[in-house]
């Protein structure tokens, strides 16, 4: 097995990281990590929040709800309000409600995500165990008593009756002539 080429989700050390592609891609996970959840307790409280954040290079990055103007406006006391907030209170209530069904679509989708990966964790397992025991043709005579050779007697005569309708009815579709099929009754058993 080839060893593991990354950490993982470990626990790291809180200190600043030297290396400045690490340090690049550190910022950017951890950003849309900050940005990730900002959105939850918005969606979950309906809380305004205001996010900016420079990069290790000095690029700005923000996040705002309703917007980061707003938010900075109320925070700095602003009694104007922003040109383009404009939102009429029954426009804010249906855009909430709409969340709320988002939300819950999106509960009840992880909820059959996790059915489906049970269902095939099972699926799996019984897949395991039919490769495990062997076919019933394969079960040695010797082990078997008088009422499974009568039941195997029984499946070998279904599965040979099977096989020779099957063979006709290619017979009959592959040959433009006239071909006389192959009865049942005339062919010949190993016990005759």
């Amino acid at each position: 097995m080839a060893a593991k080429k990354t950490r993982g989700r470990q626990k790291i050390e809180m200190k600043k990281i030297e290396n400045e592609d690490d340090r690049m891609i550190t910022f950017s996970k951890r950003r849309s990590g900050i940005y990730k959840k900002a959105s939850e307790l918005v969606t979950l409280t309906g809380a305004e929040i205001g996010i900016v954040v420079f990069s290790p290079s000095g690029k700005p990055f923000s996040f705002g709800h309703p917007s980061l103007e707003a938010v900075a406006n109320r925070f700095l006391g602003s009694s104007q309000e922003h040109p383009n907030d404009n939102t009429h209170p029954l426009v804010e209530a249906h855009r909430r409600v709409r969340i709320n069904e988002l939300n819950q679509q999106h509960n009840e989708l992880l909820r059959q995500v996790d059915e489906e990966k049970a269902r095939e964790k099972i699926l799996k397992q019984n897949r395991k165990g039919r490769e495990t025991q062997p076919h019933w043709w394969e079960t040695p005579v010797d082990e078997l008593n008088h009422q499974e050779l009568l039941q195997m007697d029984a499946a070998i005569d279904d599965l040979h009756k099977t096989f020779l309708a099957k063979l006709n009815e290619k017979t009959a579709a592959a040959s433009s002539s006239i071909a006389l099929p192959i009865k049942s009754d005339e062919a010949t058993s190993p016990n005759d």
